[in-house]
């Protein structure tokens, strides 16, 4: 919300959730162009990161599209080949999206034409250290967080907590969710150790298992958000005000949000 609220808006909040419900890398999201998308399995492609050599933006070895010089130039053979892959051959995969979260990706994607589904307010891709010390870093740390007294005094939330953290804390959830090892690890582009790499596949259950679990994290987020944060969330999407009214319903708006949606 932080995100939103910085003039980021619906990109700065989606690239939020992206960040904690796939367990992307920074340079997988990022990356993410608009034909990436499989609207029908509800599920990014990751193929080509967007990587920052010498200064330079690029998706593939090529010079990213809104980068100084355009797409149609070329860089230099030594920037090219393995610069553009995925860390591993494993991290070439597609990472389904829980269903509340996709809704929020295809709003993105309807906002605006730019190539790079996450990219500034300008429509130039991100630069990572723009984003950090920008927005992600007060997003986190407040502003003034030891002087409640300061005029523009806003609270720390997780000081410490850096963009790839949300990938260490996607995996987190899977594993406090029961989630088999190999699942998570396709999920985030590792290969297995061993002969399980040999023996140990994904299978339809296991996909849907994380979806699920995904999905209840999401909605156990919105049972423990104050009634202002609801008012506020409810008039940047409309959408959600059906999932608040089905909150309000159950009771839960003191519901804590809990750890495993399978522990019940």
């Amino acid at each position: 919300m932080r995100l939103y609220e910085a003039g980021l808006g619906l990109g700065g909040f989606v690239l939020c959730l992206a960040d904690f419900y796939t367990g992307g890398r920074w340079g997988e999201l990022v990356g993410q162009q608009r034909h990436e998308y499989d609207a029908e399995r509800r599920a990014i492609a990751i193929r080509q990161l967007l990587k920052e050599i010498a200064g330079r933006l690029l998706k593939g070895g090529r010079l990213a599209a809104g980068d100084a010089g355009g797409a149609e130039q070329v860089p230099p053979r030594r920037h090219r080949g393995k610069k553009g892959r995925t860390k591993t051959p494993a991290g070439q995969r597609w990472v389904e999206l829980p269903p509340s979260i996709a809704v929020f990706y295809e709003e993105l994607l309807d906002s605006h034409r730019h190539p790079f589904v996450f990219c500034t307010p300008e429509g130039k891709p991100w630069r990572r250290s723009n984003f950090r010390q920008r927005y992600w870093r007060p997003a986190w740390d407040g502003t003034n967080p030891d002087n409640p007294s300061a005029v523009d005094h806003t609270p720390a939330i997780l000081p410490w907590i850096t963009f790839h953290e949300g990938r260490h804390s996607h995996t987190t959830w899977l594993t406090e969710d029961g989630i088999p090892e190999v699942a998570r690890r396709a999920r985030l582009g590792q290969k297995m150790k061993g002969m399980a790499r040999v023996y140990d596949h994904v299978t339809p259950a296991m996909l849907s298992q994380i979806i699920q679990a995904l999905e209840v994290r999401w909605l156990g987020s919105l049972a423990v958000l104050s009634a202002a944060e609801r008012a506020r969330l409810a008039s940047w999407f409309p959408h959600l005000r059906a999932s608040f009214d089905q909150l309000s319903e159950r009771g839960d708006q003191k519901a804590i949000a809990i750890s495993s949606p399978f522990q019940q």
